[in-house]
């Protein structure tokens, strides 16, 4: 009897899908074309429209923010590559805006994959935000509707909070670094057993980081 897999999109800490794409930049092999870096892959519903419009002029001013940060864009619609490429060059006529990182030229099998069709609306896909890490590791997912454009702010903000929380093993608090209460300070992760938890007080008074309580600790992040 042959089995059946069960074909299901990716999720949080999954390996991001090996697949070969058509690109504005020609064909590229993901994630291997992005290999020790982190790349944002994002969606679009459809070339020449709007809000997509407004979204790809704010992705390119972007653009050096994001490979400060050792991380790259690539963009995606099912749009053939020669409607990608009018569009760039719209882009640039009209709004002096020139569009350097590639975009995806989808047939639907990588929206399929990635689950990025939006119920209802056709082949249109919703705008999707998929942040993967240096070792090709699903990090993040963002979902939006159609009607609502990205903050592209947002989305550097969480590539540099990922970031420095691998690197020094602590979690970011709400709002990062501008939080109501700790401002740009970070959390100690919460202590997972009795022993650690009486430490973590002793060590608060001995000035190692602050403490609200022993489970709400946080500290200077020295870089």
């Amino acid at each position: 009897m042959e089995k059946i897999i069960e074909k299901r999109m990716p999720l949080l800490g999954d390996d991001f899908p090996e697949m070969k794409v058509q690109t504005t930049h020609g064909v590229l092999e993901l994630p291997k074309a992005f290999a020790g870096k982190w790349f944002v892959l994002f969606s679009h519903p459809a070339d020449f429209t709007p809000v997509c419009t407004t979204e790809f002029v704010a992705f390119q001013k972007r653009y050096e923010k994001f490979k400060a940060l050792n991380c790259e864009l690539i963009g995606l619609s099912v749009d053939q590559v020669f409607s990608h490429i009018k569009w760039e060059e719209w882009i640039k006529e009209k709004l002096g805006i020139e569009i350097q990182f590639p975009i995806i030229a989808d047939t639907g099998a990588v929206a399929e994959t990635l689950g990025l069709i939006h119920p209802g609306k056709g082949t249109n896909t919703v705008r999707a935000v998929f942040v993967v890490d240096d070792k090709g590791k699903i990090r993040i997912i963002l979902y939006y509707p159609q009607e609502l454009g990205r903050n592209m702010d947002e989305i550097l903000r969480i590539v540099e909070a990922m970031q420095i929380s691998d690197k020094y093993s602590v979690a970011m608090p709400a709002n990062w670094p501008n939080n109501e209460l700790i401002k740009d300070r970070v959390i100690v992760p919460p202590a997972k057993d009795v022993k650690t938890a009486k430490e973590r007080l002793e060590k608060a008074k001995a000035g190692e980081f602050e403490c609200f309580d022993w489970w709400l600790c946080h500290k200077n992040l020295n870089r």
